[in-house]
């Protein structure tokens, strides 16, 4: 099933989800604010998030000399970055469901932009730290970008849908990498957030005029907001969900908390060749992503997901047989991380799509809330594996921090599956 604007949205214009609605698909105006967004532009805000999560991670060893701190202190520019955008996320969904998802793009992408500008200029690592953790305001992307999805579509549509726009965001962190290390090798490490600075004002033009509002049915008040999330933690069909996202992005940001200090401390790298390694893992992710929005329809949501945390689990415990048999070239373990993104982009399209489904009408506080648990998740198992590499370690740490988040995605995956399907009587 190929992907165009003439069968991304359900009409022409904005209206509540309904079976009369999607059945039609008129043509799409490109830069028409009545319209929803273009899939392109979705894709475009999701990416914007994505790249300040990696695109100086090869700089890493740099801005630790520069600031005179150490790796492991550093290091906290991404598990500190994340924790924060856990929270904001909590936020970001419910005010999205109350005032809108447009304006609050809009407004985090300024408030991004003017701390990415004054990153790149503290002149010590206490206000870098404070305007590196202002820039986690850029979550708004991933929310928006899925509750959007789930205004106008429904379950397994979303799922397909989900899976498009992951797979092209999956060109963000694919790129970000190589990019920040050869920017940092020529212009040095500030250059990284310059870059998202002039990426974010390019956003913040094209949101404005591509993005019109699909939330036709705003909350009454952030009490009342607030209030839905009881009903969501109630729910052991959304636990189930969200900790299966939890456990798959696990894996990713374990390998993000030590990728770097493997490349540098164990192989020597560059930070241009650390940034072209990790590139690796989000070729795998593009492409679980594309087989996710074209065949979803097809597999549904219970073989994806069982599908992705299986190829994680096993390909990933081959880096075991390298370490062991002494393979020291870098691909012996980066090479095996393609698996890394290739199960996420099985997992995290269908776990996205069945957790949004549990209650309709709190997409944004579902996404928000899902996408906090992610990030915590995925903030703690970074700290964890910057922790406990060292270079007495070597990088078996790190690889058992990864192999046990994705034998946790497995058993989630399997009794969320059990859940839902009593739910829907599709077993006794």
């Amino acid at each position: 099933m190929a992907i165009s604007a003439n069968n991304w949205w359900p009409s022409h214009q904005i209206q509540p989800v309904n079976r009369t609605a999607m059945s039609q698909h008129p043509s799409l105006r490109y830069f028409d604010r009545r319209t929803p967004p273009h899939v392109t532009t979705l894709v475009l805000i999701a990416g914007t998030g994505a790249i300040p999560m990696n695109i100086f991670l090869a700089s890493l060893p740099e801005m630790a000399k520069y600031y005179d701190q150490p790796y492991s202190i550093m290091q906290f520019t991404l598990t500190g970055y994340l924790a924060l955008t856990g929270l904001l996320q909590l936020l970001i969904g419910p005010i999205s469901d109350r005032v809108g998802r447009r304006p609050v793009m809009l407004t985090t992408l300024v408030l991004f932009i003017l701390a990415s500008l004054a990153a790149a200029l503290a002149p010590n690592f206490e206000l870098f730290m404070t305007f590196r953790c202002l820039q986690a305001v850029i979550v708004s992307g991933f929310v928006i970008s899925r509750a959007t999805v789930r205004d106008v579509v429904a379950r397994e549509k979303a799922a397909s849908m989900l899976g498009y726009v992951a797979m092209g965001m999956a060109l963000a962190p694919m790129m970000a990498p190589p990019l920040g290390g050869f920017l940092a090798d020529a212009l040095g490490w500030q250059s990284n957030f310059y870059a998202m600075a002039i990426i974010a004002v390019i956003t913040f033009v094209i949101v404005y005029f591509d993005q019109g509002e699909t939330n036709l049915h705003k909350s009454e008040s952030f009490t009342a907001q607030f209030k839905t999330y009881p009903d969501l933690i109630q729910s052991r069909r959304f636990w189930g969900y969200a900790l299966t996202m939890v456990f798959a992005v696990g894996t990713f940001f374990a390998y993000l908390g030590g990728g770097p200090f493997v490349g540098d401390v164990f192989y020597n790298l560059s930070a241009s060749q650390v940034g072209l390694y990790l590139a690796i893992t989000p070729m795998g992710y593009m492409i679980g992503s594309g087989i996710s929005g074209r065949f979803s329809t097809q597999m549904g949501l219970y073989k994806l997901m069982l599908m992705g945390a299986f190829v994680t689990l096993f390909i990933m415990s081959l880096t075991l047989v390298t370490q062991w048999i002494g393979i020291v070239h870098p691909l012996g373990f980066y090479g095996f991380t393609f698996a890394i993104g290739l199960g996420n982009g099985l997992i995290l399209p269908a776990a996205n799509a069945g957790m949004l489904d549990v209650k309709p009408e709190l997409a944004g506080s579902a996404a928000g809330l899902g996408g906090s648990m992610m990030t915590f998740g995925g903030a703690g198992l970074s700290a964890l594996s910057g922790f406990l590499l060292s270079a007495e370690s070597g990088v078996y740490p790190l690889i058992y921090c990864i192999l046990g988040s994705s034998f946790l995605c497995l058993i989630v995956a399997i009794y969320t599956i059990g859940i839902e399907k009593r739910v829907r009587g599709e077993i006794s």
